[in-house]
């Protein structure tokens, strides 16, 4: 019998198809130009022409929120494929090899995590050039450790088992019976795991953006749009609300997918 979904995926799904939807909606269409500057319409305040507002450029802030939500997804979704990817890869392989491989991979792995995390992608992002390459670099780095040891921890629950010694014993190379035999039982932990990591990497990418070492401008960024809106937040205080409100429906909207695939899985 099927587990049925919980009531908290279910949300979860909604809030992020409506996030994705926005998204791609705004690569053919936005209420208006998102860098379009009227002096004259300064802190206007959400109506129907402007359903978030304007800025104090006179910008539209919802088709800004439209065009940084593309951008912070297309970051966030590249970074956990990226590490899961890698992190999966070399997870798989230290657990089945075991031995010194094991042992130089669990260091190193040790010693990405030893650093603050943010801080690592900081002085990554200070050291190179400063463009969303280099940011989907540095928080790939930063989430490589956690599927590491989430895939060697499964390798490692089933290289001994039964249907592992008798693949072995029919001739199975090592390739097959890592990606064949043993990573489909991985599936569900790994997908739970990747979903989790998007809510973390939208989390990190605002963090970076706000930090003024993300996306840059022109483009608009959750993360900025946070930034750049501090100095006037009691004044227009909706300019800082709708990017913050969607960073948070974001992240929890990933958040209660990720765990609701890790309770039926």
């Amino acid at each position: 019998m099927k587990t049925p979904l919980s009531i908290d995926f279910k949300i979860g799904t909604i809030l992020a198809m409506l996030v994705a939807v926005m998204g791609i909606v705004s690569l053919f269409y936005t209420p208006y130009d998102y860098n379009e500057m009227e002096p004259s319409n300064r802190f206007i305040s959400p109506r129907v022409s402007h359903l978030m507002g304007t800025d104090n450029f006179g910008r539209d802030v919802f088709s800004r929120i439209m065009i940084g939500g593309r951008y912070t997804l297309a970051v966030s979704l590249l970074t956990v494929l990226g590490s899961a990817g890698i992190g999966a890869s070399l997870g798989l392989v230290s657990g089945y090899i075991g031995g010194i491989w094991d042992e130089i991979v669990m260091r190193l792995m040790d010693g990405l995590s030893s650093f603050p995390g943010i801080l690592s992608a900081l002085v990554m992002i200070a050291l190179l050039e400063n463009s969303p390459f280099t940011l989907i670099i540095a928080l790939l780095i930063l989430f490589i450790p956690s599927y590491v040891r989430i895939l060697r921890s499964g390798m490692l629950q089933y290289k001994n088992a039964d249907f592992v010694k008798t693949a072995t014993i029919m001739g199975a190379s090592h390739v097959r019976i890592i990606f064949v035999h043993i990573l489909p039982n991985l599936t569900g932990s790994l997908l739970s795991s990747t979903v989790l990591g998007l809510s973390n990497a939208i989390l990190a990418e605002a963090t970076m953006s706000y930090l003024g070492l993300g996306i840059q401008p022109p483009i608009p960024s959750w993360g900025r749009m946070l930034s750049e809106s501090q100095n006037f937040l009691f004044n227009a205080p909706w300019c800082a609300l709708a990017p913050g409100i969607m960073i948070m429906l974001t992240v929890i909207a990933f958040h209660y997918i990720g765990e609701g695939i890790r309770q039926i899985s």
